[in-house]
């Protein structure tokens, strides 16, 4: 099951436009996704043209509108309103001005992002120490067998650790599929949110 989900996450990767946000191999052994691990995203990859270093600061409303332009449970079609506010609001904005409003929303989605793949990779780190421990029981069930004469009162509460702890680590393990969706499902709504711009700016 979980090689068939992951299966079809790498198919959503591969599919956007975005992914090539991915640029190497993460080199982490210890990094559990399909997915390349890049602890942040390249703005350049989804912003078409230099954005200008040194501009003053958005204004506080424009803030807003960037923050919540990051937010997954703000629909793209409430993203395009907000947008679509801001261009009526701001006639004279151009690309520059909303290739800045396009960097606040991005860092904030970065940042979401990036304790995202932290959290992941503390996920993989228990697993692996939940895993250790059941080898560890495991053997000590072994142990146990084969002494004479054998400590029944021992292996039944071996064999309850040993059941609880397996349920543990393979429902933290189907959990898993679905974690390392996340910076996938992060990285689609920056390139969302800079293609919504880039439409108002044509526009």
């Amino acid at each position: 099951m979980r090689n068939v989900l992951t299966s079809v996450i790498a198919g959503i990767f591969l599919s956007t436009s975005a992914g090539s946000a991915f640029a190497a191999d993460s080199g982490d052994p210890d990094w559990p996704c399909i997915q390349r691990k890049i602890d942040h995203l390249s703005i350049g990859v989804m912003w078409p043209t230099p954005i200008p270093e040194g501009a003053a600061p958005l204004p506080e409303e424009l803030e807003e509108v960037a923050a919540r332009l990051a937010l997954r449970r703000v629909s793209e079609e409430d993203a395009r309103e907000m947008v679509a506010r801001v261009a009526a609001d701001h006639p004279d904005f151009g690309t520059d001005d909303f290739g800045r409003l396009f960097q606040t929303a991005f860092a904030h989605i970065d940042r979401q992002r990036a304790d995202i793949v932290a959290g992941i990779g503390r996920y993989a780190h228990n697993q692996a120490r939940l895993s250790a421990e059941l080898e560890e029981l495991r053997a000590e069930m072994s142990r146990l067998e084969a002494a004479d004469p054998p400590d029944y009162d021992r292996m039944d509460e071996v064999e309850k650790e040993i059941d609880w702890r397996v349920r543990i680590f393979n429902d933290r393990n189907r959990a898993l599929t679905y974690v390392c969706e996340s910076p996938v499902l992060l990285e689609q709504r920056a390139y969302a949110i800079a293609q919504i711009m880039l439409n108002a700016v044509d526009e």
